[in-house]
Parts: C-alpha cells; sequence; structure tokens
C-alpha cells in the first residue's frame, strides 16, 4: 500500500501507544502494574521508617514519583519511587533539621538532576565497564535477597511454608497459564487461605498505617534564606548523584534485558522533574527502583509507560479504597516475590565455573569488588565507583606493557633508531626512560613514534628526561614520526615541565 492510499484512521492507530492497540499488551501492562504497586507499599513503608518520617510520605513520593516519571521519563516501563538509596541519604538531615528541610532538599535535589541531565552527565554511562555492570546486577540480586532476611526471623512458623508455597506457585503457575502474572496469583492465594484460614502472621498492615487521602500541594515549611540553602544544599547534591546512578544504571539494565534503546538524558531530565514534584506534594523523592522494575519488566513482561503509571495509580487507590484488604495481606506473600526476584535478577552464568575458567583475572576482580562494595555499604552507586575505578586500574596496568622499545643501530656506527610501539600515557611512560642504553649508544639518537600515540603529560615529561639524559652526555635527540594530536602535545608541553616551570 502507497503512502497515499494510508487512511487517516490507519494514521490514527499507528499514533496510539503499543496497548491501545493490542489487548494483550493493555492486560499485561495492567496487572503487572497491580502487582508492582502491591510489592511497592511494604517496600515505601520500609523506607520511609529509614529516612524518619511517617508512611504515607513514602507511599506518597511512590505514587508521585511513578505517576510523573510515566509521562517524563526516557526508560519505558522502568519504575521509579521511594527508595532506599535516598532515604539512607536524606535520613540525617531530617533527623537534624526536621521535615520541611527534607521536603526542600528533595526540591533542590530535583533541580540538580535536571542540570546535570541536561550538561550530558548520562554520557558518562559508556564508561562503565561490562564487568562493573554484571557486579551491579548481581549485587541487586544479593541486596533483594537480604532485605527478605529480616523478615524471615523470629516469625512464626507458618511464615516458611507460606513463602515455600508462593515460590512453587511462581514456578509452576506460568505453565499453565501465563495470561495472569504468576506474583498476583501468588499474593491472592496466600492472602485468601491466611485470612479464610486465621493464620496469624505478619501482614502489611503491620509495617504501619496506609493513608486515607489524597497528598495536598504546597511549599516546604521552611525559611527562604541563604542559610536553609547552604544546609539543604550537600545533602541535595548527593541526593542527585545517588539517583541518577541508580536510575541511569537501571535504565541500561532495562535496555539489556528488552533489546531496546531508551534517552539517558531525557531520563536524566525526568528523574528531576519527578522529584521536585514529589517535594512540592510533601514527599521524600526517589529514583528507579530496581526490583520493582525487575518484577515489572522480566517478572510481569511489561514494555510500556502504563505499566508505570498504573503502578503509582493502583498504589493510591489500593491504600486509599482498599486499605482494609491490603493490609491482610501477608508478607510472606511479598518475601516470596522478592525472592523470586532476586533469583531472576542474580547472573548465574557470570559465576559458572566454566565462565570463571575463561575470565580474565582483571575481570573476575572487577566484579568482585563491585558486588562486594555494595553488599557491603547497601550503597549501589560506592560498588559502581569502586568498580569502575578498579576497571581504570587493570585497564592501565594491562595497557601499561603494551609500550615496547626496539633499537637499531646504522651499520657505520654512528646512529641508533629506537622505535617506540604502543600507548604512551602515566603507567606506560614511566618504564620509559629506562629503555635506552644512554652510555653506550652513538652520538645520534633517533626515537621513531610513528607507531605510538602520546596520551598525557607523564609521556612528555618522560621524552623530555630522556633527551636531557643524552644531552647530558654530550650526544642528540631527533624524535620522529609523531601523528598530529601527539605533535600538538608534545610542542605545547615540551620543555614546560621540569621543575622550577
Amino acid at each position: 500500500m502507497s503512502s497515499a492510499a494510508v487512511t487517516p484512521a490507519a494514521r490514527l492507530r499507528g499514533l496510539k501507544p503499543d496497548w491501545l492497540n493490542n489487548p494483550k499488551v493493555w492486560r499485561t501492562e495492567v496487572l503487572a502494574g497491580l502487582v508492582v504497586a502491591l510489592a511497592l507499599i511494604p517496600e515505601a513503608i520500609s523506607f520511609s521508617i529509614i529516612a524518619g518520617v511517617d508512611p504515607a510520605i513514602g507511599l506518597f513520593a511512590s505514587f508521585t514519583m511513578a505517576v510523573t516519571i510515566a509521562v517524563v521519563g526516557g526508560r519505558r516501563a522502568m519504575i521509579s519511587a521511594a527508595t532506599g538509596a535516598v532515604a539512607l541519604v536524606i535520613a540525617p538531615l531530617n533527623r537534624e533539621h526536621g521535615f520541611g528541610h527534607l521536603v526542600a532538599a528533595v526540591i533542590l535535589a530535583g533541580v540538580f538532576q535536571i542540570v546535570l541531565g541536561a550538561l550530558g552527565v548520562a554520557r558518562l554511562m559508556r564508561f562503565i565497564p561490562r564487568s562493573v555492570m554484571v557486579g551491579f546486577v548481581n549485587a541487586l540480586a544479593v541486596l533483594i535477597f537480604m532485605a527478605q532476611i529480616p523478615e524471615m526471623r523470629n516469625v512464626p512458623w507458618a511464615v516458611y511454608p507460606l513463602i515455600t508455597a508462593g515460590l512453587a506457585l511462581m514456578v509452576f503457575f506460568p505453565k499453565v497459564t501465563t495470561v495472569i502474572p504468576a506474583p498476583l496469583v501468588s499474593i491472592v492465594v496466600l492472602t485468601v487461605i491466611t485470612v479464610a484460614a486465621g493464620i496469624a502472621v505478619p501482614t502489611v498492615g503491620d509495617k504501619g498505617a496506609l493513608p486515607s487521602s489524597l497528598p495536598v500541594p504546597g511549599l516546604p515549611d521552611v525559611p527562604f534564606t541563604l542559610d536553609t540553602l547552604t544546609t539543604i544544599a550537600p545533602y541535595a547534591f548527593a541526593m542527585a548523584l545517588v539517583g541518577l546512578m541508580e536510575s541511569l544504571m537501571t535504565a541500561k539494565l532495562v535496555d539489556d534485558i528488552t533489546d531496546t534503546h531508551s534517552d539517558k538524558t531525557r531520563e536524566s531530565v525526568g528523574q528531576g522533574v519527578a522529584n521536585i514534584v514529589t517535594g512540592f506534594f510533601g514527599g521524600m523523592g526517589g529514583c528507579a527502583m530496581i526490583g520493582q522494575t525487575m518484577i515489572n519488566v522480566k517478572v510481569s513482561g511489561a514494555r510500556t509507560r502504563l505499566s508505570t503509571f498504573l503502578a503509582g495509580a493502583f498504589l493510591m487507590v489500593l491504600c486509599i479504597v482498599f486499605g482494609p484488604v491490603v493490609s491482610d495481606i501477608p508478607m510472606a506473600a511479598l518475601v516470596a516475590v522478592m525472592v523470586m526476584v532476586s533469583f531472576a535478577t542474580f547472573d548465574w552464568h557470570s559465576v559458572a565455573p566454566k565462565t570463571l575458567r575463561r575470565m580474565p583475572a582483571g575481570e573476575i576482580t572487577v566484579m568482585v569488588v563491585t558486588v562486594a562494595c555494595v553488599v557491603a555499604t547497601h550503597n549501589l552507586a560506592i560498588g559502581v565507583v569502586a568498580g569502575s575505578i578498579t576497571a581504570m586500574v587493570v585497564f592501565a596496568k594491562r595497557v601499561a606493557h603494551l609500550a615496547e622499545v626496539t633499537a637499531v643501530t646504522d651499520p657505520d656506527g654512528t646512529t641508533v633508531v629506537y622505535r617506540v610501539t604502543g600507548e604512551l600515557f602515566f603507567a606506560s611512560s614511566n618504564d620509559l626512560v629506562g629503555r635506552f642504553d644512554y652510555a653506550g649508544d652513538p652520538a645520534k639518537v633517533v626515537i621513531d613514534l610513528s607507531s605510538a600515540h602520546i596520551w598525557d603529560a607523564s609521556s612528555v615529561a618522560a621524552l623530555d628526561a630522556i633527551e636531557a639524559k643524552y644531552e647530558q652526555r654530550g650526544k642528540t635527540v631527533e624524535i620522529t614520526g609523531l601523528n598530529d594530536p601527539s605533535a600538538r602535545l608534545h610542542d605545547k608541553l615540551s620543555g614546560e615541565l621540569a621543575a622550577g616551570h
């Protein structure tokens, strides 16, 4: 069919989101949103406790973050809500200065995120090595599982068979049908069993009271002074960095799972907008939630913005309209869901003996450092930074040995040509000075750099030192073969790096 023959109705259908054109997609997105909303409730309440605020504050934040990011975010199907990482950053501010300062910090953090997003901070993601990404994913899986352990300690014995039953349902129910997400079936079945049989186990209601009305917008209750700004700015900037790093890493993970591309710059700005909206509604702020995103994308199969929007909308409906029913959901059901998520998230191939035997030791070290730092600090951002720094050190050490120096003396014995091959930077150039025979070489020395590249001032300083050592012995040095970038750097810095300049 030619483009001229396309009817207005067909063109309109092409502009509609996938979930409007396909009832199956619509059903998947709606049910995924419901499952995520149920899983968000105890998480949001727990993070509120960490931040030292009322449980309703965390639930409001999860609602506004999810609904806003569904519209302005750059990664479809990713869930943003109140998170533990953000709660840890802002808890001291709330404890020392009060809730008004916390809300003001959330708004300022949103502004910082918009600025950082506009400046292109998302482009830094390309410097995250694959081994760090694998370590990040595995550490995430470990943290998700560890977060469930407190729910399995000092509890009635009935909790353990309920968790086992929930896991069994999620493993075997998809073999019967995939129309309804297995986690939703597990939650409903275990709730019905505990209520009908009167089994006394911890429930969602035990975590805290659910809100009974929608949040109301307003300004933070703080004096609008420079003193307030200087108080909240460090916390706001830390929250902005942690939130962006966790969100961008999660977006990259979802990209890999779904084989689709996302707009990281839009996601960065969107996180800022969502935090500003959340702050004006009195929420505690947040970022992408990796565990809930895995429930949405990997377990439930969601792929559109509808599931993200409905996760937030269903969250408020469940709290306000169905609060008494939601309060009766056994924590065992949600623990089972999160244990399954942790199992599905972990990259088991990366720790298989066959993989470890083939993997370079440096790559394994980077992965282990990332996992260890995340698990030790419970902070994904710290683990990513530590893993990336380790990867840089490993890379520098590996590349440093690629610089080779070979010498050829002319038959008449008056000239020696040193051919340097490889990348010259701080790690490799440190060894360069010791590769020349200053005393034994003839009067003229040629250093051929046609197969090398100068990357930094350390390499220029090393070449200057080599020339100086030959000059002390009355010998001349000629450097040839520099490519254009290397020549420009050498001409700019040569002779300017010695002590006293």
